[in-house]
């Protein structure tokens, strides 16, 4: 017990200390905790640590539901405006376009009969959400608002659908009597609705409960955790989709303003992270190198078709109806990775005991490895090749939620003055700051001083802020800067000229001496913008103007604000 302990915790330990080394060779880092399990799993150590189809079942469940809790509370509401649509279309006829594909590939590649074949490619057809939040936040991209809420909403809520595909798929090869066409439609809709009506009544509740609950303020991340896969549980118990449940629950509690949502939130990072690590290590020593040495091949031209062909005709046939650009719908097509759970789903088979069951984990194994190398390695560079990274916004280095009681959330921030900016020294005199805010000290090589009026501000300096959540980023932006590539400068972006979006093409038209058409001259910047877009307008969004070029720089409530001009 003790020599297995060790093992466990030396094995979590290598893994993080080698984690940097990830950003460093470009290598994602789940398959760095991939590759530490798979090597540990060889040695006579390995198996110390017991690992079979059951537990690594279950441990697989538990990760990818914390992971898709931690995931529902980080997604933004006002992201559903541009990507629900478009994301349920594709967790959806998506992901059976997807399966269809790959699985006639897979039935002439691995000369599979029909029904295994499909289900192969059933599988490896769920994008991953474990492995879309890791990457993306391990980038720091900036993505497009209209294809990172896409992305983030598809691969949280298509778990339910390869699912049902796999569960219908064995049902017709393990029974005698397949079920019928009115069944699978019942066991669809008890999927999703006992998911979805389960998730949301959760969230509520638990929502409108966590205020009125004085507790230890470490038992809000664990009652928010315990809540979420007690709901994950009974879901699954009435066959409903338990996943579906903790995402929609996460999004109710990320999107209520709760004053305990930062340290539930800093806590729940630190789980996914740790749920990521543990169930890519137990897949790893599962998972014997030596019996993939025979369907490497197979499994290389099985992953091509899945990323080359597969992914992209059904990225392209769900989006085609909501305005995306080619551009945008060959970067979510790119960006369709796979993770833990086409190995979780390839479990399925082994534990139903179906013929060619031992192949399924291993072409999972092998499609996960190539997507994580070649799709994830090259994530922040397809996205920069498309024009989709956005200039990133300046932010608070720290921030911490004051619990007090207010209708307004307050917030103590710390900022750090760049030197571009505040070179050389000077006073915060003239500066318009929003209201409602006290600069409370200032933090000089170590040392901290009392703010006065006078004192005289310099880059490097440190300003803890004390104010409503909704200053950060006027203050962030006022404050500091971040560093970036030259073509995603801010002023190279968007432009050197900044517009209100009231402004009317009139003005435009007698400022810059364009020839504008006489029935669109009284439209304003953001209705002409949102009249040449087949989609929502997005931060980033670029629409032709004559001779020159609006690109939209801030959003509110769905309208554009702010239009950058370039020549």
């Amino acid at each position: 017990m003790i020599l297995t302990l060790l093992f466990a915790s030396a094995m979590l330990l290598i893994s993080i200390l080698l984690s940097p080394l990830s950003n460093r060779i470009g290598m994602p880092v789940l398959l760095l905790f991939l590759g530490v399990g798979l090597l540990a799993g060889q040695t006579e150590m390995g198996q110390v640590l017991s690992t079979d189809v059951d537990s690594t079942f279950l441990v697989g469940h538990l990760a990818l539901a914390i992971i898709l809790l931690d995931g529902g509370m980080r997604t933004r509401i006002e992201t559903f405006r541009v990507g629900l649509k478009p994301a349920l279309a594709l967790a959806t006829f998506g992901v059976v376009v997807t399966a269809a594909l790959t699985g006639l590939a897979a039935h002439w590649i691995l000369d599979l009969p029909l029904l295994p074949a499909l289900l192969i490619g059933t599988i490896i057809s769920s994008t991953d959400a474990a492995a879309v939040f890791a990457l993306l936040q391990n980038h720091g991209l900036r993505l497009n608002q209209r294809v990172s809420a896409t992305l983030e909403i598809e691969s949280g809520s298509n778990d339910p659908m390869a699912i049902f595909l796999t569960i219908i798929l064995l049902e017709l090869i393990t029974r005698t009597t397949p079920p019928g066409l009115g069944e699978a439609a019942l066991l669809l809709l008890t999927q999703l609705g006992l998911g979805a009506v389960a998730g949301l009544a959760a969230g509520w509740l638990l929502a409108h409960l966590l205020p009125r609950l004085e507790l230890q303020p470490a038992f809000y991340p664990l009652l928010v955790t315990a809540a979420g896969l007690t709901v994950f549980a009974l879901v699954g118990l009435l066959e409903g989709s338990g996943f579906l449940a903790i995402y929609l629950m996460g999004i109710q509690i990320g999107n209520r303003g709760l004053r305990k949502l930062d340290d539930i939130l800093q806590v729940h990072d630190g789980l996914a992270w740790l749920a990521q690590l543990s169930l890519f290590l137990m897949l790893g020593l599962l998972l014997s190198p030596h019996d993939k040495i025979d369907y490497v091949v197979e499994g290389l031209a099985l992953g091509a078709v899945l990323i080359l062909v597969a992914r992209p005709l059904a990225v392209f046939l769900s989006l085609w109806p909501f305005g995306f650009r080619w551009k945008e719908q060959l970067f979510i097509a790119w960006v369709g990775l796979r993770g833990a759970v086409p190995i979780v789903l390839a479990l399925f088979p082994l534990m139903a005991d179906i013929e060619h069951a031992a192949l399924f984990p291993i072409i999972a194994f092998i499609i996960v490895t190539l997507s994580l190398l070649l799709q994830g390695a090259t994530l922040a560079r397809v996205a920069r090749w498309l024009d989709l990274e956005l200039p990133a916004e300046p932010e608070a280095r720290q921030r911490q939620t004051v619990d007090w009681p207010s209708d307004q959330t307050h917030r103590l921030m710390v900022f750090e003055l760049d030197g571009e900016h505040w070179t050389p020294p000077r006073t915060l005199k003239g500066v318009r700051l929003p209201a409602d805010i006290v600069v409370a000290a200032v933090l000089r090589e170590g040392g901290m001083l009392p703010y006065e009026a006078d004192l005289k501000l310099q880059g490097g300096d440190q300003l803890a802020v004390l104010g409503g959540e909704q200053a950060e980023r006027p203050l962030a932006r006022l404050f500091s800067s971040v560093e970036s590539i030259p073509a995603l400068k801010e002023s190279t972006f968007f432009g050197a000229f900044e517009l209100n979006g009231d402004v009317e093409l009139l003005a435009l038209a007698q400022n810059f001496g364009l020839a504008i058409d006489a029935e669109l001259q009284a439209l304003s910047l953001a209705d002409y913008i949102a009249r040449a877009r087949h989609a929502p307008p997005v931060v980033g969004d670029r629409v032709v103007l004559g001779a020159i070029e609006l690109v939209v720089k801030a959003m509110e409530d769905g309208r554009v604000t702010r239009v950058g001009l370039k020549f």
